[in-house]
């Protein structure tokens, strides 16, 4: 062997045993996380929080520093970020090429021995459901809030959400190093648009490229981020030119919290010293109760106040078992009466779940769960309360986004998730169906814009049907149906976002590129006043012919009935024998599904047959329903037709100060006012509106309200629509048809 060759067999060696290593190390390192994380903590040692705020305040951004703080991540990554990865909790495609957070994301890790499972939500009214099912099962949040715009209308819409499942929360005052940055103010705007009972528990040291650290208020001490990614902790004492400010600001806090618990109250009135703990005992007690708010400050992006934020989710936010949570229990015949849950880990009691939110992944449904009472292990067996459908467990897993971690059994307090359950979102899991207990299902608010919708291509039909089944079962706020009137099909969702991204996932997941576009509108037709007529329909071509007679009156039905067809028999004696009334009847039906005015539906008439003529021979039930036909075409040409339009009643709640704005805009629409409420700021809005002058009304009010207007609306009646709307009906209608006037042509040609 040469010396050549031993070096290379060496260096080979060499390589070999160092990747074995290497491998060594990284096993035993992934299996000690492994099961570090699979471990389950007592329940005082379970948080679970979600992070909400207003579009782009930062909380994909803040998720992903907390999840590298906690050693979950190895390393951080940013929204739409410059290297092609993006953030963590952002694992579609389509959220990281543009930025937005469009499904929540669950996840769990650990802070101080404490396990935490966080949901990460969509800023975007758009995906409001997402947020209102991910604070349905939590019992604590984060509400993050933009250093710069303050309390967003997305603010009030979350803070709305909490208040209806009454989740304690904190406030994060992010992006401290922005330019225009002012904490103050924001503290302001959350006493005064959000009510809340706020005050700081830190200030910053310095803002926008000043910003350096920040001052504990209540530990007072100044807490320094040091290292690359601001993972190193140096506490020093308070500079001195914030001296004054920073007791002013702690005087503040033990104020407002004097004002709501009654402990601190005490010791504040006898002017007794007052400890860090009874100050931080007073924020968890009233924080839980929903009576005050602590303020923490920071800047996700520049790595600066995340660890003392989760420091405060540990001392301030509940653990499950310090939340009351009631299920119903029913009995036939009676009313459902209130229990409450136990969600203490070392009782016998039956297992009590939430399924909030289902998703279909490469192996199947899989079901989010929150388990809110006993115990579930692998292979046990559950009941869904609605359908009492039988499920075995087969799989246990916990959620790190799109990742998942088989555990063996879960707890009261848990969020986790299964395989192959059918289940609807809202649906309760028990395991013994006798105690007839059900949880509380989630709000859905429901669908503000509709559209119509069709596959590009006539071929793609099965991918079009399997991802529409798909997105509306797993978004309730996402309906589909099937237009007769029409004859096309319709999606209606939260707003043009949320359609316009189920159609770019059609075109992704499904290969099924989709045509969105504004969806028709039922237009009606019927006559303005009575019309007589006396049609006779005769056919002879050798052998049996065709012969009947029909006279009577078409006139209007009074407004309250103008969406009927009704026919009335008032012939007397043999003239139109009674075997041949149903053909009459079924010849005016078959008219009315298609007018001669606009093509659309006839409504709002009495046909009244008086008299007739028949032959022995030649008359039968076809030609007495041709000769109905007929009838109707004749009064066509005779009578005076108009066009009915559906008229909706609106309904739009939004801050008093665009009241003037959004009634101008209804009035632009044709809008009738039918009456205003107002309170504590904010006004209510009535209004009848036609249907067809409604399109694009959710953009506009959430763009003149800064995006705080929200409106319903629901079909009131139809009415005559407008002189210039019927003509221009009438003229696509001919130039569909091809019968528009030569006058019309000549003028369209010039």
């Amino acid at each position: 062997m040469t010396l050549l060759n031993f070096l290379k067999i060496s260096k080979t060696m060499y390589k070999s045993t160092k990747l074995k290593n290497l491998q060594k190390v990284y096993n035993s390192k992934n299996m000690s996380n492994f099961i570090k994380y699979a471990e389950h903590k007592p329940i005082e040692k379970i948080r679970n929080i979600g992070i909400s705020a207003h579009i782009d305040s930062g909380k994909t951004t803040l998720t992903e520093r907390i999840l590298f703080y906690t050693g979950r991540i190895e390393a951080m990554h940013e929204v739409k970020g410059k290297d092609n990865v993006g953030a963590t909790m952002d694992s579609m495609e389509l959220e990281r090429q543009r930025g937005i957070t469009i499904q929540s994301a669950a996840t769990y890790t650990l802070w101080n021995d404490h396990n935490i499972n966080i949901i990460d939500t969509p800023g975007h009214v758009d995906f409001t459901v997402e947020v209102e099912r991910a604070l349905r099962v939590l019992d604590g949040a984060i509400l993050v809030l933009c250093a710069v715009g303050g309390v967003q209308s997305q603010s009030l819409t979350v803070n709305r959400q909490m208040k209806r499942y009454n989740v304690p929360c904190l406030a994060f005052i992010n992006k401290l190093d922005r330019m225009g940055a002012n904490h103050l103010r924001v503290l302001s705007q959350m006493r005064s648009k959000l009510n809340h009972n706020a005050a700081f528990v830190q200030l910053p040291i310095g803002l926008e490229n000043e910003c350096k650290g920040i001052i504990d208020l209540i530990e007072q001490k100044s807490i320094y981020f040091e290292g690359a990614f601001g993972e190193t902790l140096k506490f020093d004492q308070i500079p001195k030119d914030m001296l004054t400010e920073s007791n002013d600001r702690r005087h503040e806090l033990i104020e407002h919290l004097s004002n709501v618990d009654e402990k601190l109250g005490e010791l504040y009135l006898e002017e007794k010293e007052i400890t860090e703990e009874d100050i931080k005992s007073a924020i968890r007690r009233s924080c839980i109760k929903r009576t005050f708010t602590p303020v923490f400050v920071g800047t996700a992006l520049k790595n600066k106040g995340v660890q003392p934020l989760l420091d405060g989710v540990l001392s301030y936010l509940p653990n499950p078992g310090e939340v009351e949570n009631h299920a119903f229990k029913e009995a036939e015949g009676e009313e459902p009466i209130e229990v409450l849950l136990d969600p203490a880990r070392n009782n016998s009691k039956p297992f009590v779940a939430l399924a909030f939110k289902l998703e279909a992944g490469k192996f199947g449904q899989l079901t989010y769960m929150r388990c809110y009472q006993g115990m579930l292990k692998k292979g046990d067996t559950i009941y869904n309360a609605r359908t009492q459908r039988k499920v075995r467990i087969a799989r246990l897993v916990r959620m790190n986004s799109n990742a998942m971690e088989d555990v063996n059994e879960v707890y009261a307090g848990d969020i986790f998730a299964l395989f192959g359950v059918d289940c609807a979102s809202g649906d309760t899991f028990v395991t013994d169906l006798k105690d007839n207990i059900s949880l509380e299902s989630i709000y859905v608010p429901e669908p503000v814009v509709s559209m119509s919708i069709s596959p590009h291509n006539s071929k793609d039909r099965d991918n079009f049907s399997k991802a529409v089944a798909r997105f509306t079962k797993e978004d309730p706020t996402f309906h589909f149906w099937f237009d007769n009137d029409n004859k096309e099909t319709i999606v209606s969702g939260m707003g043009e976002l949320h359609l316009e991204i189920y159609a770019q996932r059609m075109e992704r997941e499904y290969n099924c590129p989709v045509v969105l576009g504004k969806p028709k509108v039922a237009f009606r037709e019927t006559l303005v006043g009575p019309c007589e007529f006396d049609y006779l329909h005769k056919k002879q071509s050798g052998g049996q012919g065709q012969f009947a007679r029909v006279i009577g009156v078409l006139e209007p039905l009074p407004p309250h009935r103008n969406t009927l067809l009704e026919f009335i028999d008032e012939t007397v004696g043999t003239n139109v024998p009674k075997q041949f009334i149903p053909g009459v009847k079924r010849g005016f039906l078959a008219m009315s599904e298609k007018g001669l005015l606009s093509g659309h539906k006839l409504s709002g008439l009495k046909f009244r047959l008086m008299d007739g003529a028949h032959h022995i021979v030649d008359s039968s039930e076809l030609a007495f329903f041709l000769a109905a036909q007929g009838a109707v075409r004749e009064v066509f040409e005779h009578g005076v037709w108009q066009i009915l339009e559906p008229i909706m009643t609106v309904e739009v709640n939004a801050p008093e100060e665009f009241q003037g704005n959004v009634i101008a805009q209804l009035n632009k629409r044709h809008g009738i006012v039918t009456g205003t409420e107002g309170t504590e700021g904010w006004f209510t809005l009535y209004a009848e509106v036609p249907l067809n002058n409604m399109f694009g009304y959710a953009g506009e009010l959430r763009s003149s309200t800064q995006g705080k207007g929200e409106f319903t609306m629901e079909y009131c009646r139809y009415s005559p629509c407008l002189p210039e709307t019927q003509e221009n009906l009438v003229m696509e209608y001919q130039k569909a048809t091809g019968t528009l006037p030569e006058k019309e042509k000549k003028k369209k040609k010039n």
